[in-house]
């Protein structure tokens, strides 16, 4: 386990993931929504402002998100 600091909050906490405690119920529903809208949009959807806006999920998150899958692909 590392010392980090929350992607979402900035707090400070000791944990293997990216997010906080607090944040973690509120990431997943994000991703929920992040891997929902992936799977019924066309790939010219794709940007990151379009994920953002049409999500309602922050862009800062939406990039996370994109970051994520491309290190898992």
């Amino acid at each position: 386990m590392e010392f980090k600091k929350c992607e979402r909050c900035g707090s400070f906490f000791v944990t293997d993931g990216d997010v906080c405690q607090n944040c973690t119920p509120k990431d997943r529903l994000d991703l929920q929504k992040f891997n929902n809208y992936l799977g019924n949009n066309n790939i010219s959807d794709y940007s990151a402002n379009n994920i953002s806006i049409n999500t309602g999920i922050s862009l800062k998150t939406v990039n996370r998100f994109l970051s994520q899958n491309e290190k898992e692909a």
